[in-house]
């Protein structure tokens, strides 16, 4: 008996449920109250399990009652959800979109960009990482089976704690000094640097796989580093980090080079290529004033 449950069923139990009488559910689903009344002494028949009580004026919920409400909402959202799937499917849109955004891409834009696939493509669920990442576009060359595009340029600067002795340097700190002083490094969790340095200037270094913590170290005196400029803009504004310039520090290294990055047998569908022209082009007043504007490849 149970496997000839209806998806009709259900629904009718819900909005009978959500209505509070059996004439209201009617009239949301469009029928008689008669065919309502019917559909649901089927159900309970089938089920045995009585969901309504139906002594007093209005039909109430039993405590079975409730308890399979929630249940019922549960497959019913299912099968929209597999329908919505299915119609993406037939739209030529991807089933679901798996993003992995390096920390340092601007939070803002990145934001912006979901808020705008969020309302085309309610229906594609999307699956978002952000984490440290290889540094593809300071890399000499991509992986044979990748192929990138540019995104935008996240401009880099150099900074210590006020409490720190590299703090009090007016002129470009050389070479012989800056070896002696501890370096925040961020760690790249991927092969693609494995044996390479990039911007690592001094002969002591600490290696953090988290942005956040090196962000904590810095503001707390513990070494100097390199920071993307729009997650310390405030610090240095309100003097809890302090720019320095560094002597020898490659001007490449100043500015990084964001690339979308997929493989070459695997395209980006429509709602994948929506969300790369997106995180291409953030709102003016989320560039801020010192980001390079051009897009190129290094």
């Amino acid at each position: 008996m149970l496997d000839g449950l209806t998806l009709d069923q259900l629904r009718t139990f819900i909005a009978a449920a959500e209505e509070g009488s059996f004439s209201a559910a009617g009239r949301k689903l469009k029928r008689a109250q008669s065919v309502v009344s019917q559909t649901l002494a089927n159900l309970e028949a089938q089920i045995g399990v009585q969901l309504f009580d139906r002594r007093s004026h209005y039909p109430r919920l039993t405590d079975q009652g409730k308890e399979l409400l929630q249940a019922a909402r549960e497959v019913a959202d299912g099968i929209d959800g597999f329908k919505a799937r299915a119609r993406t499917m037939r739209e030529g849109l991807e089933p679901e979109l798996s993003v992995v955004i390096d920390v340092v891409y601007p939070m803002s834009a990145l934001t912006r960009a979901v808020g705008l696939f969020r309302v085309k493509y309610p229906n594609t669920p999307l699956r978002l990482h952000v984490q440290a990442l290889g540094v593809v576009g300071t890399l000499p060359t991509v992986p044979e089976e990748l192929q990138s595009s540019p995104l935008l340029e996240v401009p880099f600067v150099s900074v210590v704690a006020p409490t720190h002795p590299l703090s009090t340097h007016r002129q470009v700190v050389s070479k012989s000094e800056i070896v002696k002083h501890v370096q925040l490094v961020l760690s790249d969790p991927t092969p693609l640097s494995g044996g390479r340095n990039f911007g690592v200037l001094s002969t002591k270094t600490w290696r953090l796989a988290d942005m956040g913590a090196k962000h904590a170290f810095l503001r707390a005196g513990f070494g100097w580093g390199q920071m993307p400029l729009h997650m310390v803009d405030k610090d240095i504004r309100d003097g809890t980090l302090v720019r320095i310039r560094v002597e020898g520090a490659p001007a490449r290294s100043q500015v990084l080079a964001m690339h979308a990055v997929h493989r070459k047998d695997t395209l980006p569908g429509p709602a994948a290529q929506s969300l790369i022209n997106w995180l291409r082009h953030p709102a003016p007043e989320e560039r801020g004033p010192d980001r390079p504007r051009g897009l190129r490849l290094r």
